[in-house]
């Protein structure tokens, strides 16, 4: 498989019981990074696998990108002898990852402390949508619902008219994903100093608190509250795009710097000597009429001619990008963020891999396999003989799919 293995975290192997994109994501930076994911799926296979656009019905394109660099190992949980499987691989594996309330996982019998019986080192990382100690815990979790349960969903009410609406895009579960990342990583560290595997929990919904609170907790951080939990130049109606006379523009007039940079490339106007754009704390105090005031300055002059004023006075500035735009950016292109293969689902283009590694780089493997592609290969390399593999064949414990990997 090309890519798979090299990196930061090659020989590092994952059992991954993950699904949708939470976890999936989670897992591809894992994969990207060198480390051996084994996707384990049921009979039917990741849900996310049958999302469209695809040249293959049961690998879309959201997959083909999220599960890239895994094997995959197809196993009926449900069966004795597929838990049995499993439990088996878990010996020599460093990570097992999943997505699963803390119930259904329990039914299976694949609980922590049966995967520490089997492999005493072993990092056991639990992604869900609600902690399993809060009255929430056995609630059903997707993006929409813990972005509307986080805050953001009222946030984002502010910045539209009062009405409620979600981000454009799917950032709880991606946010969780990148929080168990770290988290995983951050237990394997602990692992090479004192030998000791353990169990680590990544909750979207306190995941999502935690990252939305960030700014937001504001003068709510104080006891008795300073204030309401609200960053009110991120919330302010005015906080947008500014139009021009010719079409948008991204602006970022931020620290005491930018404005007198900004004052002077507009000839110190009279309007900047009012004492709200004195300060920071005049600013943050007066958002809305500062940024107001901002917006109709912006509809004075086209986008080009403001891009060339901002960036002679090192202001933060740049046209508004749509995703098609991306597909084409210079500076993308320019540093080979793009990286386009011929694969068994025809030539695809995949995002790069953002981090860098002055001497362990990361590489992407091919794209999202087949439902059961690896699931002999799979368990060969962990002992189990031919007639092992037959039975679990026989019992309808291990499915295997087309196209195969030997």
């Amino acid at each position: 498989m090309s890519g798979r293995g090299q990196g930061p975290l090659a020989g590092v192997r994952i059992l991954d019981l993950t699904s949708v994109l939470m976890g999936p994501y989670a897992t591809q930076i894992f994969a990207d990074l060198g480390a051996d994911v084994i996707k384990i799926e049921g009979p039917t296979g990741d849900t996310t696998r049958f999302l469209p656009p695809g040249q293959d019905a049961s690998r879309g394109g959201m997959f083909l990108n999220v599960n890239r660099g895994k094997r995959s190992l197809a196993l009926d949980l449900k069966q004795p002898a597929a838990r049995t499987a499993l439990l088996r691989l878990a010996e020599t594996a460093d990570v097992f990852v999943h997505s699963m309330r803390a119930q259904a996982i329990g039914r299976l019998g694949l609980d922590y402390t049966a995967l520490k019986s089997a492999n005493p080192r072993i990092i056991y990382a639990n992604l869900y949508g609600f902690g399993r100690t809060g009255p929430y815990r056995d609630f059903p979790a997707y993006d929409d619902i813990v972005q509307a349960a986080s805050g953001l969903v009222d946030l984002q009410a502010r910045l539209s008219g009062g009405k409620p609406t979600y981000l454009g895009t799917v950032v709880a579960d991606k946010v969780a994903g990148l929080t168990g990342a770290y988290a995983i990583v951050a237990a394997l560290f602990a692992r090479e100093r004192s030998g000791l595997g353990q169990e680590i929990e990544i909750p979207m919904f306190e995941t999502l608190v935690s990252f939305t609170m960030i700014e937001h907790l504001c003068g709510s951080i104080f006891d008795p509250p300073l204030g309401p939990p609200e960053y009110p130049r991120v919330t302010s109606e005015a906080r947008r795009p500014y139009r021009t006379r010719d079409g948008y523009i991204g602006v970022m007039i931020y620290n005491d710097k930018h404005w007198r940079a900004f004052f002077a490339a507009l000839g110190d106007p009279e309007w900047s000597r009012d004492p709200m754009f004195a300060s920071m704390r005049s600013r943050t105090e007066n958002i809305g009429a500062v940024l107001a005031r901002l917006a109709t300055v912006m509809e004075q002059q086209t986008t080009d001619e403001w891009l060339e004023l901002m960036r002679k006075a090192e202001i933060p500035a740049t046209p508004i990008a749509s995703p098609s735009d991306l597909l084409h950016d210079p500076h993308l292109e320019a540093t080979g963020f793009w990286e386009e293969r011929d694969t068994d689902q025809g030539r695809l283009r995949f995002p790069g891999i953002p981090t860098g590694f002055s001497e362990t780089p990361g590489a992407i493997g091919d794209p999202g396999p087949a439902l059961g592609a690896d699931s002999r290969a799979v368990l060969r390399e962990n002992g189990f003989t031919e007639a092992e593999i037959e039975s679990l064949l026989d019992s309808k414990a291990l499915i295997t799919g087309e196209g195969e990997n030997p």
